[in-house]
């Protein structure tokens, strides 16, 4: 895909960063949504990978208003060689879900269809499809992805949306980011107008990411109904703004607790909601490091594994950051000297031998062991994950 180094980065050849999803090996096999959130690079990546493939951009106001008008249209423009055919922005225009069915069971069109919110989809009718079109995810940079492009004080100030990680002024970007969010995605949703209310629960949910949320408390300092709260939330996660982190039960020797927990996409706008930087050394920096790891972990998991996610909490106190799947347990520390009480809650969660390995990841540099825990660097960590060390 194209990188944001210039004010033009669809045409910067030179900055192309290779991304993890094969679209022409998704087509190959059917058709796919591909949803993320705004800014992760979907339209580059279609033009850059797929360059000889019809491309509906329903964010064209002729092609939006033609379509629109008369949704059979698709399918008299089609020819006998489109066999993939990009709908980019999907979202605007549900309706057209009946004749993407229709082209597919009659001309056996492979359709990739683009889009930054599930809700939307699913209200327009997105079963019609009924198991013709599977799902991908596409996330911000990745460390694989990245390479030696990758800076990790980079990544944890400003994010890794693309167009913002390359910026030549990225707190700029990123507070422009934050109210493009608010205008067209929130807005398109149809659920809210009340444009301040949100700001201010936006502001307030960015404080609790990471953590169990209080939605009375949300409520009280958003200054809006619990019940509000309660969709608010939803939306973040229909469009793909906000991760739900589910809890991990599976312990018996210490009873769990059963409340998710909730991250934020991207460790940038994170950063922009919270109107803060992310200094090593501060509460603030763990936070942002552990949000990163997070984005880490939910891109190999929608791009390889499709191995679950979840934390674990006992009521008596103990907490890990992340289980993948059925076998690692994970810690993230921010700290370059990792000690025995850094590790409990592992150890706690060890004494269960329910999993196959315990992982503290620090800023460490060199990997060792602590009792039944084995400390990584989180470079370490990042290589051995991608490589397809953990399973």
């Amino acid at each position: 895909m194209t990188i944001n180094m210039t004010k033009n980065p669809v045409n910067d050849r030179s900055n192309w960063v290779e991304r993890r999803l094969n679209l022409p090996a998704l087509l190959e096999k059917r058709s796919h949504f591909l949803l993320g959130p705004r800014q992760t690079g979907k339209t580059s990546l279609i033009r850059h990978i797929l360059k000889k493939v019809r491309v509906y951009d329903l964010l064209d106001h002729s092609i939006y208003l033609a379509l629109s008008q008369n949704p059979g249209r698709l399918g008299q423009e089609l020819s006998s060689g489109d066999r993939w055919v990009v709908i980019d922005e999907i979202q605007r225009l549900p309706i057209l879900l009946n004749e993407i069915h229709r082209l597919i069971e009659t001309r056996g069109v492979h359709f990739l269809l683009t889009g930054s919110s599930a809700r939307k989809l699913r209200r327009g009718g997105v079963n019609l499809l009924g198991g013709r079109a599977r799902t991908k995810y596409l996330h911000p940079l990745t460390y694989q992805e990245l390479g030696d492009r990758f800076d990790f004080q980079r990544a944890l100030n400003r994010g890794l949306l693309p167009s913002i990680y390359f910026s030549d002024d990225p707190k700029a970007d990123l507070e422009a980011y934050a109210g493009l969010y608010l205008q067209q995605e929130i807005v398109a949703e149809g659920v809210t107008r009340n444009i301040p209310a949100f700001s201010r629960f936006l502001k307030v949910a960015a404080l609790c990411n990471g953590t169990i949320v209080n939605f009375t408390n949300v409520a009280n300092d958003a200054q809006v109904p619990r019940t509000t709260v309660y969709e608010y939330f939803e939306i973040l996660k229909d469009t793909l703004v906000l991760y739900e982190l589910p809890p991990w039960r599976k312990t018996k020797k210490r009873k769990p607790l059963a409340s998710s927990k909730y991250f934020f996409f991207d460790v940038g706008v994170l950063a922009a909601l919270q109107g803060r930087e992310f200094r090593p050394g501060t509460p603030e920096f763990g936070e942002a490091f552990e949000t990163y790891l997070m984005h880490e972990l939910c891109s190999y998991r929608d791009y390889v594994s499709g191995e679950p996610l979840s934390f674990w909490r006992s009521t008596s106190g103990f907490e890990v950051d992340f289980i993948i799947g059925e076998h690692t347990a994970v810690e993230v520390k921010a700290k370059e000297n990792v000690s025995l009480r850094d590790i409990k809650s592992l150890r706690a969660l060890a004494e269960e031998k329910r999993l196959k390995r315990y992982l503290c990841v620090s800023l460490e540099p060199r990997r060792r062991r602590l009792e039944d825990v084995m400390v990584l660097p989180f470079k370490e960590f990042l290589e051995g994950l991608w490589s397809g060390q953990f399973k």
